[in-house]
């Protein structure tokens, strides 16, 4: 019985020593694991003939330094966003149903492999939610 009172007071003090992670950005793995997001799209974005074509005068670099930032602020990290509006970026492309859907895929399977909680998928996945009307069809 003592074994397995100290067992229990064991995993309480475990439990409160741990500090918990309040915000979706450090959920998403703070600097490292929106980064890691990022390249993980990126990397989708390459490999998908069904919507790299939207991307072929896209300074890279530039594109990955902003979706970093507008990751990580609207994730609740300490960055500033300081590209164009969606709807601005995006008008001209023409972009589809489709095109949203496999680079909205291709978020989820970055997500995946870092191992974010579903939980925090689905929350990130509901503040980008709203840009879709400032993304396709423009």
């Amino acid at each position: 019985m003592v074994k397995y009172l100290l067992l229990l007071a064991t995993l309480v003090l475990t439990a409160c020593q741990q500090s918990p992670e309040t915000t979706l950005y450090q959920r998403l793995g703070g600097e490292t694991g929106v980064e890691k997001i990022v390249d993980g799209v990126l990397y989708g974005i390459e490999h998908d003939q069904s919507i790299v074509h939207h991307f072929s005068d896209t300074d890279i670099p530039r594109f990955r330094r902003l979706l970093i930032e507008q990751f990580c602020e609207l994730s609740g990290g300490p960055c500033k966003y300081t590209g164009a509006s969606m709807q601005e970026s995006h008008t001209g492309f023409q972009i589809t149903q489709a095109h949203f859907d496999a680079l909205v895929n291709h978020l989820i399977t970055a997500m995946q492999q870092q191992k974010v909680a579903i939980e925090a998928q689905n929350e990130f996945l509901a503040i980008l939610a709203p840009m879709y009307k400032d993304v396709v069809y423009r």
